[in-house]
């Protein structure tokens, strides 16, 4: 089954086009229709008339301009990328100037007419067989829709423009997304995005009752007009630069109408509904004196429209939401206008006035108002409205002009100035608070300084101060509950609010500093009072920690100076002074005329004399050693002859003989006992040549010793002398006989059992 095609008919003329088919109504009057098109095939015409023949075209009737013979339109779609048309068919400069091409093979049908309303529209489908390949991407067909007032010498306009945009209408500028591929001649192509794909209707087939690739969907040309005034309307199309791939338009028929035009409608869906309040004036711009009003609303549940009684005039002021229609006949004929809009009102704005109270520094009720604070109140805490500035005056708040630069920071010019607010909503609508800018006239008492003491390491008059705990309380004597204080550096920061102190505030002049406290209740200042800071420093002479000795059994008396406001001793002693007889920790808290402590700590070791023994290491030579041993709670030092002292109690390298061994404390606990000790050696030689010197072995000092006895050996372990404590020493003699010059051995053994052994030589 084939499937259904349109048809063409190109033998009528542009007049019987214009007036018969495209405008056909007896409100548009349309005269000195001409069109120019295809000459070079005997009786066709690139211009013609269509009908939808009961396939799916769009629009039932009307005309079609084709950059070819009108009958290349009919369809099916066959793919064609060549062109029989002639090279002498020429363009069209009015197209070329305004689009900007080069155009051949150029159609058109132009005519007059008189607008009988303020606005025309007609109906338009542009088709072409750029819809191939990658041609989109690159190339389209011109074509316009131009009007101007007869006798303008201004340029045309033109209506074939993409909606809300000065876009032309193109294959290039709507059209789908083009996927890379292939074209004829193995050409490749990257393909490119879609544009305005919205407004494509989608590629044509073998069933499809045109012969183009593809087509926009219905598109609108509309304009404004003026009623009453002749345009001029050119409708044109033409090939850009080549005359292959063929276009074409239709249009509608009857769809060129002159409309009252209102404008869009003014919905929230639309985001631009009547402000609430406004009285919204619907304007026909046509004189009462030449047309008939009536005026219509829509009735909802029946969904037809009722005359609205007693509207006879060409303007209609609309109050309530609705749906309004009008229609204005042409008094002396059946010409009957129409226009229709939707109208919706947007929520009220909930606002109110309000006031700011500032403090003043100078009493000429003139100072600096922070009018961002009232933000939320003006727009009753509402996070969908927002604040559009504020004004001097209510003519600039409404014209949205002359704003206040530095809201956050404003001085009012006069006292008591009122300024204003614009608020706005999502759609644009407005209100226009006021503010009333008052200056405060509480006073807030004189304050006595606050002060304390400087008690961190470094005494340099610097400390900090939680001002809330110790400034807010005695600032609050007196006034009103619920406000509320904050702290400045300086009296300006306080006025504007700007760089708050923290409430652990350490001052930054030594000793005194001046702050400033603003008391505010909720967005009001109170008033702003000056403050004095002062940091006493308190750093009495010999407070160091101190260490002390107390001997035991004896006393000892801890003091500080005298004149400080109290004391406060760990011991429960309240002078200066206090008597202990005990070691341990101690210490003294003074407090001075500004209430400023110091605490002295003091350490009280005990301390006595030492019991000393010793343990004595002889007979070593260079090796003898004494080491006293002591018991006691004291800090000794030792000495041998209680002249020298030393802190080690061993004694190294001692020489034979008595020593008197002491220990003395050096916390001045006295001595300990006196030990007598005896260091021993023997002689490692003896020369008895009788000349006097060493001519007897004998060990010094043995006779304090316990008893003993002495044997002396020749190398053969011979006894050749036995001596006791009565013996006075060896001569070097046995039995008579002095012995030869030789190395002797001797044993030494005392009653306790000692026994020391060693040798000596005998040198002769």
């Amino acid at each position: 089954m084939n499937a259904q095609v349109i048809t063409i008919d190109d033998q009528r003329t542009p007049q019987e086009l214009i007036e018969n088919v495209l405008v056909n109504s007896s409100c548009a009057s349309a005269s000195n229709s001409t069109g120019k098109g295809d000459t070079f095939r005997s009786g066709k015409q690139s211009f013609a008339y269509f009908n939808r023949n009961g396939s799916n075209f769009p629009f039932e009737e009307g005309i079609v301009l084709a950059t070819s013979t009108a009958e290349t339109a009919i369809g099916p779609f066959v793919s064609n990328l060549t062109s029989n048309d002639s090279d002498q068919w020429l363009g069209d400069s009015d197209l070329d100037q305004v689009l900007g091409i080069n155009s051949i093979n150029s159609t058109l049908l132009e005519f007059d007419f008189i607008a009988s309303a303020n606005s025309l529209s007609f109906n338009y489908i542009f088709a072409s067989n750029e819809y191939q390949y990658d041609y989109p991407c690159q190339y389209s067909d011109g074509f316009a829709f131009l009007i101007k007032e007869v006798g303008s010498t201004g340029p045309y306009k033109n209506l074939a423009i993409i909606p809300n945009t000065t876009t032309p209408v193109s294959s290039v500028d709507i059209r789908p997304e083009i996927k890379p591929g292939t074209r004829p001649g193995g050409i490749s192509y990257t393909g490119c995005p879609a544009s305005n794909e919205s407004y494509f209707n989608g590629l044509n087939n073998n069933t499809s009752p045109i012969n183009y690739a593809g087509q926009t969907e219905v598109m609108t040309a509309q304009t404004t007009v003026v009623a009453g005034k002749k345009y001029h309307v050119k409708l044109v199309i033409a090939d850009d630069d080549f005359k292959y791939l063929e276009s074409a338009i239709f249009l509608e028929a009857g769809s060129f109408l002159t409309k009252i035009n209102f404008g869009e409608d003014r919905t929230i869906s639309n985001n631009n509904p009547v402000c609430y309040g406004e009285n919204f004036v619907l304007d026909t711009k046509l004189s009462t004196a030449d047309y008939t009003f009536k005026w219509f609303i829509k009735d909802v549940p029946t969904n037809t429209y009722v005359q609205l009684s007693g509207a006879r005039t060409s303007t209609y002021t609309v109050i309530t939401p609705g749906a309004y229609k009008v229609e204005a006949t042409l008094n002396g004929t059946t010409c009957a206008s129409i226009g229709d809009i939707k109208v919706e009102f947007a929520p009220e704005i909930i606002t109110r006035n309000t006031s700011l109270l500032q403090c003043d520094d100078d009493t000429d009720g003139i100072t600096i108002f922070d009018l961002t604070k009232v933000a939320n109140i003006i727009k009753n805490n509402n996070s969908e409205i927002i604040n559009q500035g504020y004004y001097e005056t209510l003519a600039n708040a409404r014209a949205k002009t002359s704003p206040i630069l530095n809201p956050e920071s404003y001085t009012n010019r006069i006292p008591n100035q009122t300024v204003f607010a614009r608020i706005e909503n999502i759609y644009g609508c407005f209100t226009t608070p006021e503010i009333a800018l008052n200056v405060s006239t509480s006073v807030i008492p004189d304050q006595s300084p606050i002060e304390t003491c400087d008690y961190d390491q470094t005494l340099d008059g610097l400390y900090q101060f939680d001002l809330q705990a110790e400034v807010t309380p005695q600032i609050m004597t007196g006034l009103p509950s619920g406000l509320v204080i904050n702290y400045f550096l300086t009296a300006n920061d306080a006025l504007r609010e700007t760089n708050p102190l923290p409430n652990i505030f350490r001052n930054t002049i030594p000793n005194s500093q001046t702050i400033y406290a603003r008391a505010v209740n909720g967005s009001d200042c109170y008033d702003i009072t000056p403050v004095e800071l002062v940091v006493h420093t308190f750093d009495p002479p010999n407070f160091e920690d101190e260490t002390l000795y107390l001997c035991k059994g004896d006393q000892l008396t801890l003091s500080v100076a005298t004149g400080f406001k109290s004391y406060n001793w760990s011991n429960g002693a309240t002078t200066n002074s206090t008597l202990i007889n005990t070691a341990g920790d101690y210490s003294v808290i003074v407090t001075n005329a500004n209430d400023c402590q110091k605490t002295k700590n003091f350490k009280v070791i005990l301390s006595e004399p030492a019991l000393i023994t010793a343990e004595v290491k002889d007979f070593s030579g260079n090796d003898n050693t004494v080491k006293i041993q002591y018991t006691g709670v004291g800090d000794y030092e030792f000495s041998l002859d209680g002249t020298i002292f030393q802190d080690d109690p061993t004694f190294t390298q001692v020489t034979p003989g008595a020593y008197n061994a002491i220990a003395r404390d050096k916390n001045g606990c006295g001595l300990s006992n006196s030990l007598l000790i005896y260091v021993l050696d023997y002689p490692r030689f003896f020369t008895p040549n009788g000349d006097g010197y060493n001519d007897l072995w004998a060990i010094k000092n043995i006779d304090q010793m316990p008893d003993y006895t002495i044997s002396i050996f020749d190398r053969y372990g011979k006894l050749l002398k036995q001596m006791t404590q009565n013996s006075t020493g060896w001569n070097g003699i046995f039995n008579g006989q002095e012995m030869p010059s030789d190395d002797y051995w001797f044993t030494l053994l005392f009653v306790n059992g000692k026994n020391v052994k060693g040798h000596f030589s005998l040198k002769r």
